[in-house]
C-alpha cells in the first residue's frame, strides 16, 4: 500500500467514526502499515485540508474531521433545531470543580460548591462525563470521581492540561464582562472595599463598628446629663422628722 492510498484510507476510516480515530485503532485496522507511516499520512492529510472548510482535529486523543470555526455561524442554523443539550449551571459548575481537583469526593464537591450535588453527580455520570475513579484513603472510604474522554469530546479537548487555569479564566473575566462591571462601580465602593480588605474587616462590620461607636457615644451622654443635675435632698423620715419640727418651733 503506498502513501497515497494510505492517506485516502484513514480519510475514510475518520470520515465514517462516530467517535474520535485513536492512532492505535488506525494500526489495528491497517496491520501491515508501521505507525510512522500513519503518523505521516496524517501529517499530510492535514495539509490537503488546510484550504478548506473542514480540518483534522486532534480530540480525545484520537482524530476526527471538523468544520472550520468561521463557518460555525451557518452549520449552527442548521443544527438550530437539533442543538446539543446544553448543561445546567449546577453541572457545569460540578464539572468544574472535579475537572480542576480530580480526583474528588462528592463531600468535597458540595462543600466548595456550598450546596448539596448527589443528583448533579448522578446526572454526569448518567451523561458518561464523569465516572468513579476509586475510593478515598480516609474514614469512610469515600467514591471519588474523575473526568472521562467522552468530556473532553464534548468540549473539543484532546487533553485535561488544554483546560485554561483558574488564574487564566480570572484574567479573561477581568478583561470581559467582569472588567467592565467593577468599571462601572463607583469610585467610593471601590475605595471601601479596599480600606475593608486592608483592615481585615467584613463588608458587614464596618455598620457593627460605627453603631457600637453611636451607642457607646449615646451611653456617655447620657451619664454626662446624670452629673449635672442638681437631686433634692431626701425628706426626714419617722421620729427624725417630728424632732426636726419642734426645734424649728
Amino acid at each position: 500500500m503506498d502513501k497515497q492510498q494510505i492517506k485516502y484510507v484513514l480519510e475514510a476510516l475518520i470520515f465514517a467514526s462516530d467517535t474520535p480515530l485513536t492512532l492505535k485503532q488506525m494500526s489495528s485496522i491497517l496491520k501491515d502499515v508501521k505507525t510512522t507511516d500513519i503518523e505521516a499520512a496524517l501529517k499530510d492529510l492535514d495539509n490537503d485540508y488546510k484550504p478548506r472548510a473542514l480540518m483534522l482535529k486532534k480530540v480525545s486523543g484520537g482524530y476526527q474531521f471538523t468544520t472550520k470555526p468561521a463557518f460555525a455561524e451557518w452549520v449552527g442554523q442548521m443544527f438550530e433545531e437539533k442543538a446539543r443539550s446544553r448543561l445546567s449551571r449546577a453541572a457545569l459548575e460540578t464539572l468544574a470543580i472535579i475537572a480542576f481537583k480530580q480526583p474528588i469526593s462528592r463531600v468535597e464537591v458540595s462543600a466548595i460548591r456550598g450546596v448539596g450535588s448527589e443528583g448533579v453527580i448522578k446526572k454526569l455520570l448518567d451523561a458518561r462525563l464523569i465516572t468513579i475513579s476509586g475510593r478515598d484513603s480516609g474514614p469512610g472510604r469515600a467514591l471519588l470521581f474523575k473526568t472521562t474522554p467522552e468530556f473532553l469530546q464534548y468540549f473539543g479537548i484532546n487533553d485535561i492540561s488544554d483546560l485554561p487555569r483558574p488564574k487564566e479564566v480570572e484574567e479573561l473575566l477581568a478583561e470581559g464582562e467582569g472588567g467592565r462591571l467593577i468599571q462601572d462601580l463607583p469610585d467610593e465602593v471601590l475605595l471601601t472595599e479596599k480600606a475593608l480588605t486592608d483592615n481585615n474587616q467584613k463588608p458587614g462590620d464596618a455598620d457593627g463598628n460605627e453603631n457600637a461607636a453611636v451607642n457607646a457615644s449615646d451611653e456617655a451622654n447620657s451619664a454626662s446629663d446624670g452629673d449635672s443635675t442638681e437631686t433634692a435632698p431626701p425628706e426626714p423620715k419617722g421620729d427624725m422628722k417630728e424632732t426636726a419640727e419642734n426645734a424649728a418651733q
